[in-house]
């Protein structure tokens, strides 16, 4: 096995998870997606047991491993702490952006307007995830930047369908603007402020489907 081969089967197991490719409860045989991803059984179970710790992949005795299942209301939870985190993230990286950082942040922004405008929305969804961390990034709190990482992992799938809703895109292209714009004019205060209503806004959408009768997420 090698670093290379285990990172490619990570990627594509992950991309796999996100897209509904490897549905949730879907069970992971080794042998095939070996085959599949063309690369052997070792970097495929060491790419596993990453997702494991990740809390993406779980393992059931006698039954192997298979996709985590993440319900609605664990995935609210997770954005809840998300929420404060992520505010003290904006509120930091309000405090220490720096001219580059600033210029990047508004060419990501950019890029999810394009996205957003051409119907991209696959590619909307993962360009928020860079976005977020950019100000991870311009943060510099690495013990935030690694809750976050965790509980993002585990509610990606979640949040790539909630990109994918009528209308949704350009409710939170509109409010992650005002996080940047708040960022880049090095105001802490109006940073976490719109940094909070972005993801109360994204509870309130993961939510919804729970308020009607037979609703998924």
């Amino acid at each position: 096995m090698t670093a290379a081969a285990r990172d490619v089967a990570e990627e594509f197991l992950r991309t796999a998870m996100v897209r509904g490719d490897l549905p949730p409860g879907h069970r992971l045989v080794e042998s095939e997606l070996a085959e599949l991803i063309g690369v052997n059984r070792s970097s495929v179970r060491s790419a596993i047991d990453v997702l494991i710790a990740d809390g993406l992949v779980e393992r059931i005795p006698n039954k192997g491993a298979r996709v985590r299942i993440v319900s609605v209301d664990e995935a609210v939870a997770m954005t809840e702490c998300r929420l404060v985190l992520e505010g003290l993230l904006a509120r930091k990286a309000a405090e220490l952006v720096t001219v580059e950082e600033a210029d990047r942040l508004r060419e990501q922004l950019h890029a999810m307007g394009e996205a957003v405008e051409a119907g991209d929305l696959p590619k909307y969804s993962e360009l928020i995830s860079q976005l977020h961390g950019l100000v991870r990034d311009a943060a510099c709190h690495p013990v935030a930047s690694g809750l976050v990482d965790r509980l993002q992992a585990q509610v990606v799938r979640h949040q790539f369908q909630l990109s994918l809703r009528p209308g949704r895109p350009r409710v939170s292209l509109r409010e992650l603007t005002a996080v940047v714009d708040a960022i880049t004019a090095r105001d802490p205060d109006r940073a976490e402020a719109a940094s909070a209503a972005h993801f109360r806004s994204v509870i309130a959408a993961l939510s919804e489907p729970t308020r009607r009768p037979g609703g998924h997420a």
